[in-house]
């Protein structure tokens, strides 16, 4: 076992990484069925907080069955980051992360997310803010440094935790990388092996397969490793890696009624949370990616888009897994799609 300051977590953890319009409640629950150890809200605006932007209070919607779970906070003003992390004490989360980690341009332009790596006096300002400001654990997800002639996540992972974080998350990739080319672990393994750090060091980037997992487990010596763009559309990544670390074999991919059965509980899962209407309009953003794989594509895709109501589609998805149970879609690794393309952030 493994300890985030008093919170439990197995040996080597699974986490799922906080992602705007993608972990809200009724994502992270396949997830945590699925084998995720610790959760993450989408992140949210501490400015949108204090002035009490619905989107952003109703961000903080937390299921009991989701803990552990932690919300995450940006922003680039102690004032505000303060005032935020007591309202985000208030609703009783397991854990406060800060993200200095975000590199769309509508967050980083207003001196937040990866735009405070520009300035490591700021981002410890920011840091102490949060720790004083709650009695909740606080930790930090970041990058190497903003662009390759300043990477400087060591001296930054020994100041933020002497400033009192838990727990550091760190994404091997600049902010000037976005998402290109191939995330570098190896500066991650040396902020794990640095004897003066003593909190947990979690890895992030590329992981996409269980066997890249436990090769990056054996190689780095991280402590656990988050997971964010390959569970878009794949909860079951999460047990798949749990599973291979464990045993040293591969568990065969979700059967098509699998797959059916976690979109519609996903489905479910967003009807009660959003309601009748915007459940509806937001699970179509869902359903290709939980079937994907399966035949005609273009024309489910059609189908299930045109839905109106949850009965109809209760109704599709059994048409579908009645026309597609024996199918098999082969294993085949994870697409690792840049969804901060579309971020409304």
């Amino acid at each position: 076992m493994m300890q985030i300051d008093q919170i439990q977590l197995p040996d080597f953890p699974l986490l799922l990484a906080p992602m705007e319009d993608v972990t809200d409640p009724p994502f992270r629950t396949v997830c945590r069925e699925n084998g995720a150890d610790l959760l993450f809200t989408e992140f949210i605006s501490s400015q949108a907080l204090i002035h009490k932007a619905i989107s952003a209070r109703q961000k903080l919607d937390i299921l009991e069955s989701e803990r552990p779970v932690g919300i995450q906070l940006f922003g680039g003003d102690e004032e505000s980051m303060s005032l935020a992390a007591k309202i985000i004490d208030a609703t009783s989360p397991d854990l406060l992360d800060i993200n200095f980690g975000c590199p769309v341009k509508g967050i980083v332009s207003r001196g937040a997310g990866a735009g405070v790596l520009k300035d490591v006096q700021l981002m410890i300002r920011l840091t102490e803010a949060c720790v004083k400001a709650t009695r909740l654990p606080v930790t930090v997800k970041t990058r190497l440094g903003w662009d390759e002639q300043t990477k400087n996540i060591e001296e930054v992972a020994e100041r933020l935790q002497d400033a009192g974080i838990k727990a550091l998350t760190i994404h091997g990739r600049t902010r000037s990388q976005l998402y290109k080319g191939e995330a570098d672990w190896s500066l991650i393994a040396k902020v794990k092996n640095n004897p003066r750090i003593h909190i947990p060091i979690f890895g992030n980037g590329d992981i996409n397969t269980p066997q890249k997992a436990l090769e990056y487990k054996n190689r780095y010596g991280v402590d656990g490793i988050m997971i964010g763009r390959a569970a878009i559309g794949y909860p079951w990544i999460f047990r798949e890696v749990k599973h291979h670390i464990q045993t040293g074999e591969l568990l065969p991919p979700p059967t098509v009624a699998e797959r059916v059965d976690v979109c519609r509980e996903h489905l479910r899962g967003l009807l009660a949370w959003k309601g009748p209407v915007n459940g509806i309009y937001e699970m179509r953003g869902h359903y290709m990616k939980y079937l994907k794989g399966l035949p005609n594509p273009k024309e489910l895709r059609s189908e299930l888009v045109q839905l109106r109501t949850g009965e109809a589609a209760e109704a599709a998805l059994n048409s579908i897994l009645e026309r597609y149970h024996d199918y098999e879609i082969p294993a085949a690794p994870i697409e690792l799609i840049n969804y901060h393309e579309n971020c409304a952030l």
